[in-house]
């Protein structure tokens, strides 16, 4: 998968592109449309008028890479915004689905939302997370309503060929 880490961004190009064009002329699309730098290490998505094919420009950190995709059944996602919004950002997972052909990229969020220091701090995840780490148990005691606690040595166990008790 290209870009496996949920930390690289991937900016789709809402608009219809000439799919001959190559890397100078994606590149100076990112540039010039995107106002983005195409030598970042993000993701960028173009997609063709009929929707069959897709190009994403990467920068590994030796060179641009050109990735190019032809459908053989279908249609890529519709993308297109408008011509008032240049790009949509997608996470990894997403771009990954928008290329094997999903019809569901662009249109609802099919990755969580992208979680920040902050978030975890102020929902106090972090704590339990390192109750987790450390293993103990940080749960009530009680259980919530509606739920019976687990009873204890009152189920007979079998030992070889008779029951004793638990």
């Amino acid at each position: 998968m290209i870009g496996s880490t949920r930390s690289v961004r991937v900016f789709a190009y809402t608009l219809p592109i000439d799919m001959r064009k190559g890397f100078d002329g994606l590149y100076g699309l990112v540039r010039t449309h995107l106002g983005r730098d195409p030598l970042s290490g993000d993701l960028f998505l173009f997609v063709a008028r009929n929707r069959k094919r897709a190009k994403v420009l990467m920068w590994d950190g030796t060179g641009l890479c050109l990735y190019a995709k032809r459908l053989e059944k279908g249609r890529f996602a519709e993308l297109w915004a408008g011509e008032g919004t240049a790009e949509i950002e997608l996470t990894a997972a997403e771009l990954s689905l928008f290329l094997e052909g999903s019809k569901l990229v662009g249109k609802v969020p099919v990755s969580p939302e992208k979680m920040c220091l902050k978030c975890l701090t102020n929902n106090h995840l972090i704590e339990r997370i390192s109750y987790a780490e450390a293993g103990d148990d940080h749960r009530r005691a009680d259980p919530p309503a509606g739920r019976i606690p687990p009873r204890e040595n009152h189920h007979p166990t079998v030992q070889g060929d008779r029951q004793t008790p638990g």
